[in-house]
């Protein structure tokens, strides 16, 4: 009996701390999605506010309403554009390929006389920390928030935190950068370093040290700045023909039965990410063959062109690197057109569809090859009668990843176009950011998903890290609170 009781006592407790995790990651989804309202862009709203001449009795953080060099001590996380000198603001429309930054004001109301040996040390705060739950992904039509929390152990109340709002006219990716996160103070800790676990479950702040004790009164306010990066990666693929000899490149062109005809793939990189592992495969359509050593590669490497391996018309294609934004890839070569006893009488399309495959998706294009073909009344092919059995060949057999087309020719399956429009954070990885231990899977995982454009659906992880943004050169920060735009 005496087990029982401690089995079903222990099931409660589970039950009980189950529930307060579910609950915490339900309204962090709620939050995300943009269900019910959003009484207060701070929290909490009903804490005890204080003035510049009564001060917190006690240790308590930024409710002070009437501070003069800062105003509602409420509202104190704003973000802005950190390549300019606009002010800061509660919400922001954000670009691809741009840098922003956000400001975090933190001061202990407590009075400065509480902070002596006589009151116990009763105006220090003890353990005082900084997180902030950063969304990996703004999309259209929503706005993604980001939430900023102080807390310390001994404070009323023992938490109090701030939002700031993104939109965007794209799906775009939000990356934070490295060692960005400063901490400016009139002590010995001035332009600190935060640790990159202000993202996750929280670093401590301090004014002799970082050791999370921050004494009351306004001497011993200050701020945080970090800065983040707004990314969209992004592609364009080309397939043309020629004939031999000739640089009119279009999407089709005429040509005699065993002539020769060139191709051409062409790859650019048009977002604001490095793309690794570009892959190029061309499917060239039943009786075409490629013309051994016909490949010319042009990149940033051979800018003049040069020699390239067979094989970008097999199953794999090749794999041609890496490429920064604006970097781009050409890769051309040659193939000969179907005898006329291969083709049918009258006018043969030869459509020809070339591939490129990123880590960011997957992208095709096609090219046209017209071939005439004369033949004698009741002929399905020259001089092969109506009727014989070689006028309906079998059918191509379709290797791993190509579909039969109308025509009988194996051609690569249909694959989405992919690109910036699946970024997409998950709602259950934003949701365990919020519990507090989430970030870093997110930023080895769903993050790298999320930026790279797979759906969640797509099981492939990248193999690839992500470019690393450099930190931009830190701005003269003397002092931001005259920029504040008030709420």
């Amino acid at each position: 009996m005496k087990i029982q009781n401690n089995i079903n006592v222990m099931r409660k407790g589970f039950m009980q701390r189950f529930a307060g995790l579910l609950s915490v990651a339900v309204l962090a989804v709620v939050g995300l999605i943009g269900l019910g309202p959003v009484v207060d862009a701070w929290g909490p709203s009903d804490r005890p506010t204080y003035t510049t001449a009564s001060p917190a009795p006690h240790v308590t953080f930024n409710s002070i309403t009437n501070n003069p060099a800062y105003g509602d001590e409420r509202n104190f996380f704003r973000i802005k554009d950190a390549a300019t000198s606009g002010t800061y603001t509660d919400e922001l429309k954000v670009e691809p390929g741009k840098t922003y930054r956000g400001y975090i004001y933190v001061h202990n109301n407590a009075s400065k006389v509480l902070n002596d040996a006589a009151h116990e040390y009763k105006g220090v705060a003890l353990n005082t920390q900084l997180r902030v739950s950063l969304p990996n992904s703004v999309t259209p039509g929503n706005k993604a928030r980001i939430n900023a929390y102080i807390t310390a152990d001994n404070a009323q109340p023992k938490q109090v935190w701030d939002e700031a709002y993104m939109t965007a006219d794209s799906a775009v990716a939000i990356r934070y950068v490295p060692n960005s996160a400063k901490y400016y103070n009139n002590g010995p800790t001035n332009g600190a370093t935060i640790a990159d676990s202000f993202l996750t479950t929280g670093a401590p702040l301090g004014f002799d040290s970082l050791n999370g004790r921050l004494p009351g009164c306004n001497e011993y306010s200050g701020y945080i700045l970090f800065d983040f990066v707004v990314d969209k990666p992004d592609f364009t693929f080309k397939k043309q023909v020629a004939k031999d000899g000739t640089n009119q490149w279009g999407d089709s062109v005429t040509a005699k039965p065993g002539e020769k005809v060139n191709f051409l793939l062409t790859y650019q990189n048009t977002g604001t990410t490095q793309q690794n592992n570009v892959i190029l495969r061309d499917t060239l359509p039943t009786g075409m063959n490629y013309v051994a050593g016909s490949t010319i590669v042009t990149n940033s490497v051979s800018p003049n062109g040069a020699k390239g391996a067979d094989g970008v018309t097999t199953a794999t294609g090749i794999n041609y690197g890496s490429y920064a934004p604006r970097g781009n890839l050409f890769v051309q070569f040659s193939a000969t057109v179907p005898s006329a006893d291969k083709l049918k009488c009258g006018k043969n399309e030869l459509v020809n569809t070339g591939q490129v495959s990123t880590e960011n998706g997957r992208k095709d294009g096609t090219a046209k090859v017209i071939v005439e073909v004369e033949c004698q009344p009741n002929e399905c092919k020259p001089g092969i009668p109506e009727g014989d059995k070689r006028c309906n060949p079998e059918p191509c057999t379709p290797k791993e990843g190509e579909t039969v087309d109308k025509n009988g020719n194996c051609v690569p399956a249909a694959l989405p176009t992919t690109g910036p429009a699946q970024i997409v954070a998950g709602i259950f990885g934003v949701a365990l950011v919020t519990l507090g231990f989430a970030y870093w899977m997110r930023s080895r995982k769903s993050y790298r998903k999320a930026l790279a454009g797979f759906t969640e659906d797509f099981k492939e992880e990248p193999t690839e890290e992500l470019l690393v943004a450099k930190t931009e050169s830190h701005e003269g920060h003397t002092s931001h609170a005259n920029n504040f735009h008030k709420k």
